[in-house]
């Protein structure tokens, strides 16, 4: 998907929400478990419930591959059904990948070529040689972590220069020698609202993949204002606050509530 494409969905459904599928088999309603392939039969309902919603969609890879083959198959099936019934959909491969520049075109082949994904998730430790096999696929895209949600982020991500620039910034300017924003992403997390406009100003024209509002306490209204660009620039994600709202039979239902509720906040904030 290019970038204009990217933007059309956007003002189409007036809506950044990205829905996370991080689908654990031990939080889904237990009347899925007797489905022959629970994590899709959940997959799919949720898609169905959130898409006139969302503008992406984010399976966390881990969650599948803990589950052997099993998972594999169900996040084929899962991305297939996305691409088949929601072409128009942004899809993330969130699989934080990041190693030596052969291996690393092994990942984007299977991310890009085999499973059809949009976009993966990046690691940028190793530097230049193990990110750029994945910006060798048109009209897909890299989304290279930046600064993260998590409280660890704090380890490294911002330390400072003597010049003060933090490592974020200089992950951030650096990669944009690399790929222009028309195949360049970066993760931003929510809950580092301070940092914000900073990582904006590191990035002027880039899109932000933008976790941890909601469940992990980000503000939405905060993002919407200080991370923003003239093309909107972001992707929210959204994953327990929206596909874990309810273990009974209206657990697609309330996904959707809690989806178009979160676009309507969007919406009236960026519209």
């Amino acid at each position: 998907m290019n970038r204009k494409a990217l933007i059309a969905q956007i003002e189409k459904k007036k809506s950044v929400l990205c829905v996370g599928l991080d689908t654990d088999i031990n939080k889904i309603p237990e009347h899925l478990l007797s489905e022959s392939d629970p994590i899709f039969t959940f997959n799919k309902a949720i898609i169905d419930a959130t898409a006139q919603f969302a503008v992406a969609y984010k399976p966390n890879i881990a969650f599948y591959e803990s589950r052997g083959v099993e998972g594999w198959q169900a996040l084929s099936k899962t991305i297939d059904y996305l691409n088949k019934n929601y072409p128009e959909v942004f899809t993330i491969a969130d699989a934080k990948r990041g190693d030596i520049g052969n291996t690393s075109k092994m990942y984007a082949e299977a991310f890009f070529n085999s499973m059809e994904f949009d976009s993966v998730t990046v690691a940028p430790y190793m530097g230049v040689d193990s990110v750029t096999p994945f910006l060798a696929f048109e009209e897909k895209w890299v989304i290279l972590l930046a600064l993260t949600s998590n409280q660890g982020a704090f380890d490294f991500q911002l330390n400072e220069n003597a010049e003060g620039e933090a490592l974020f910034e200089t992950v951030v300017k650096k990669a944009q020698e690399w790929a222009t924003p028309e195949q360049l992403m970066f993760v931003l997390g929510a809950t580092k609202t301070e940092y914000l406009e900073r990582v904006r100003k590191a990035a002027p024209k880039s899109f932000f993949l933008v976790p941890g509002v909601g469940a992990q306490g980000g503000s939405l209204e905060e993002v919407l204002t200080k991370a923003t660009n003239d093309d909107y620039g972001v992707l929210v994600n959204s994953t327990r606050g929206i596909i874990y709202q309810s273990k009974g039979e209206d657990f697609a239902e309330a996904a959707a509530e809690a989806a178009a509720t979160l676009q309507g906040q969007m919406a009236h904030i960026l519209f």
